[in-house]
């Protein structure tokens, strides 16, 4: 198991705080770094947190973690480019995520894993995972059924799981499966929501084990949201989101 380094952000409006960076990717730039990022979700509303910056490399797991209403999710999408901050920038290798083509990063860049799985029941494994091919847009000379299952080999599940439908698998095969998906077009960053939540311990484990093999032996960033102090512990680094802080009553 390995040691997980754990820093503490303060998410709260009252005291701004900024994490220790993470250090610099082997080309000297991170592949996504926040750079004194608040956000709120009205203009001028109570901020979710405040002047957070940090640094993401590749090769490392990385867990978000805090108690509810921390922001964790709010951070993930922040981080995928579905939001905007409300001061300071996201960047991806050093460019403002805002002035770049989202779609292209979402669709290219980052590979998603919802809590829910968001997989399509109607479809089988494999036509899951060549739907999210065709959505990318990119160019493959392996054909899709091919590379589908060699997705499925990456995440530990046999060939015969390509032609099931998605609702004869069980909770940690789905997970697999959406795993392989977000896979599918070899992005450089893995995000993941809970990704264990509703998972067995052993399940969980195995399924921390393969994100550390993608971290570790494919140099890619994974970035977890979890409540689980197991995933956490099992993480490269601990991106630990403080409390908010109720606001003081105004004075008259």
């Amino acid at each position: 198991m390995t040691d997980a380094s754990t820093q503490t952000l303060d998410a709260t409006p009252e005291v701004p705080a900024t994490a220790p960076d993470a250090g610099p990717t082997r080309e000297g730039i991170p592949v996504l770094s926040l750079d004194h990022v608040s956000y709120s979700y009205t203009k001028g509303g109570k901020k979710i947190f405040h002047d957070l910056s940090y640094k993401f490399e590749s090769g490392k797991v990385y867990a978000i973690t805090g108690p509810s209403g921390a922001g964790k999710t709010t951070l993930l999408s922040l981080l995928s480019g579905l939001a905007n901050p409300t001061e300071g920038e996201v960047l991806k290798g050093g460019a403002n995520l805002a002035k770049l083509d989202r779609y292209r990063f979402r669709s290219h860049d980052i590979g998603v894993i919802f809590q829910s799985f968001n997989l399509l029941p109607s479809l089988t494994v494999a036509e899951n995972i060549i739907l999210s091919i065709d959505a990318s847009g990119k160019k493959f000379d392996e054909p899709k059924k091919d590379m589908a299952l060699r997705m499925l080999e990456r995440v530990r599940l046999k060939p015969e799981y390509a032609g099931e439908r998605i609702l004869h698998l069980s909770g940690g095969e789905q997970q697999r499966v959406a795993i392989a998906r977000a896979l599918s077009y070899e992005p450089s960053i893995i995000l993941a929501d809970e990704p264990t939540g509703n998972l067995d311990l052993s399940t969980q484990d195995d399924i921390m084990d393969i994100f550390k093999t993608l971290a570790h032996r494919e140099n890619k960033c994974v970035i977890l949201v979890t409540h689980s102090p197991e995933v956490a512990s099992q993480s490269d680094v601990v991106f630990q989101l403080a409390a908010l802080r109720k606001r003081r009553p105004a004075t008259r």
